[in-house]
């Protein structure tokens, strides 16, 4: 058992953070490795959409953020830039009350929602998937992403084409790691006090475990278990430094 005085932590908020982690809505992919793990090398899944659950997923998700008051709150998103992840992010936490589809003309509807002024939308490459091998996990042009999500803010993108993404294997765990110490250190030069991130399980469970050094077993326990589609999970964060 845990007395109160061990269990009690006094940090100033100026070295708080709270993040609000989001896992991309199931995806046409999930769908078909369900059925097939080996779907998962196919071209026909390259950056692929999320599916007709998915989009009820994110449905769902913008009507809690709307109604529990939690997008008056956040200041900044950042998102993966793939399909996934922006069509999650932009369905979310968008002004408007659709998303386009993969094919850039056909609007989702997300629900009634009317136009409202949304927090801005940051694309960023250390927050996307698992490197390599899969199709699925290679993203488009920042100029296809572009006209697909104008609301998106892809000025961090380095890369035009997907220069990351590499055919022969998956990125090792130690990188995917190494990958969220990085993106944690550039979240702590953001001015930004409560941030939601959009990005995928693997990534986000990583980014957990970088953070979890003094967390107590039973609150590590809940906070690094899997993440399912389009699941919110939140924690404050502390710089001791």
């Amino acid at each position: 058992m845990v007395s109160t005085a061990q269990a009690q932590y006094l940090y100033s908020p100026n070295n708080c953070k709270i993040l609000h982690m989001v896992r991309h809505a199931q995806g046409v992919h999930n769908v078909e490795a369900e059925k097939n793990v080996d779907a998962l090398l196919s071209e026909e899944l390259f950056d692929c959409s999320i599916s007709q659950l998915g989009c009820q997923q994110v449905s769902d998700l913008r009507k809690y953020v709307h109604g529990s008051g939690l997008l008056n709150r956040i200041e900044l998103v950042v998102t993966s830039p793939l399909l996934r992840t922006m069509q999650t992010a932009a369905g979310v936490f968008g002004s408007e009350g659709y998303i386009y589809g993969a094919d850039g003309k056909s609007p989702i509807m997300m629900d009634a929602t009317p136009a409202f002024s949304c927090p801005p939308i940051l694309a960023h490459e250390l927050c996307r998937d698992r490197l390599g091998l899969r199709p699925c996990d290679k993203r488009r042009s920042v100029s296809e992403c572009q006209s697909l999500f104008p609301e998106i803010d892809f000025s961090l993108m380095e890369s035009e084409e997907d220069d990351l993404w590499y055919p022969e294997a998956r990125e090792p765990y130690e990188e995917i790691a190494a990958r969220g110490i990085e993106f944690m250190k550039w979240l702590w030069t953001r001015p930004e006090k409560e941030i939601a991130i959009v990005s995928h399980g693997v990534v986000l469970q990583h980014l957990l475990y970088v953070l979890e050094n003094d967390t107590h077993p039973s609150v590590k326990t809940d906070l690094c278990r899997r993440f399912n589609n389009c699941e919110l999970r939140s924690v404050v964060i502390v710089n001791k430094g």
